[in-house]
């Protein structure tokens, strides 16, 4: 017999609360703040065929499903508490759902946060996920910071870089070809994600304004030198890159890493005496990172080639709605 709603969430995804006041098993979870904190709240939505292929392993998916929401919250500079899923099934598959829970746990109990409530429903695939943490007052990271003069920096994963994710998909989509192994590395960056929090906390005092990578370095940039009030330079050799994607010819290389999106690294700008600070940072995370630009007072997007001549060309950052 095939599990019901009740029964399936009470097998793959009921768990004792353990910060929460009240958890999963009510109409509403109760949460208590930390004295002093204000609550960080994010909501990310997965669909199938538009965030994520139908071949993809469902515990890369459970992982991907929360890595993306606790991404908001390392751009942020929050600490994760407490998630809530919301999931649509169009059929009950207990080998993809033990596969989904096994990932979604995986990654929330290597960040401390606990599922403490959510929907389930028959539908079409989709996964929607609301994180909530912790963040002290006038500490949190955000977009409208920036400042001229200040330095633009980017996270990487230490020997990575961006744009691999992208790459990933354009040998799903038959435009790229990749040995096996290359690919493999590709394609976990791709599913796998790995959201940078411990950057996030540890940039508090000394990012002043930050965005967590999906849409593309190019349009993530944008909303933050919009709601600054600013503009930036960017120099396409400094960006950070793996050796598969340096290896490919630099046409692919820049839309990949300028418009590839999906790496869930932090781009963030820092005053420029603050760069020993924003290493330190890094070493402390286990993450590298790197100084692609300057924000500057004239407004617009200017990107630089290596001889710092402007590129002939603006990749775009991705739209759910124009792609």
């Amino acid at each position: 017999m095939a599990l019901g709603e009740f029964d399936l969430i009470a097998k793959y995804f009921s768990r004792p609360a353990q910060q929460a006041v009240l958890g999963i098993g009510d109409d509403c979870a109760l949460l208590q703040p930390r004295a002093g904190m204000l609550w960080a709240v994010s909501s990310d939505m997965l669909v199938e065929g538009r965030h994520f292929l139908s071949t993809v392993r469902p515990e890369r998916l459970g992982h991907k499903a929360l890595a993306v929401n606790l991404s908001d919250l390392a751009a942020c500079g929050a600490q994760p508490v407490a998630f809530t899923l919301a999931l649509a099934l169009p059929k009950v598959d207990e080998v993809f759902l033990a596969g989904l829970a096994q990932g979604l746990f995986d990654l929330a109990q290597q960040h401390g946060i606990e599922l403490v409530g959510g929907d389930t429903t028959a539908g079409p695939l989709n996964i929607c996920i609301t994180v909530f943490g912790e963040v002290p007052p006038g500490q949190a990271l955000r977009r409208d910071g920036a400042r001229p003069g200040d330095q633009l920096w980017v996270s990487h994963a230490l020997g990575g870089g961006i744009g691999d994710a992208r790459l990933a998909l354009e040998v799903f989509r038959g435009h790229a070809a990749l040995p096996g192994d290359q690919f493999e590395q590709l394609r976990a960056a791709m599913e796998q994600p790995q959201p940078r929090v411990a950057l996030g906390l540890a940039l508090r005092g000394v990012a002043s304004a930050a965005i967590d990578l999906s849409d593309g370095l190019v349009g993530d940039l944008g909303h933050v030198l919009q709601r600054s009030g600013v503009g930036a330079v960017v120099h396409s050799a400094a960006l950070p890159m793996s050796a598969v994607l340096a290896a490919q010819p630099l046409a692919r290389q820049l839309e990949c890493s300028l418009a590839g999106g999906d790496d869930y690294e932090l781009l963030f700008t820092a005053p420029a005496g603050h760069a020993d600070a924003v290493r330190a940072a890094a070493a402390q995370a286990g993450v590298g990172v790197c100084c692609i630009g300057q924000i500057d007072a004239t407004p617009g997007l200017r990107l630089l080639d290596a001889q710092g001549a402007a590129l002939p060309w603006t990749p775009r950052g991705f739209d759910h709605f124009a792609a």
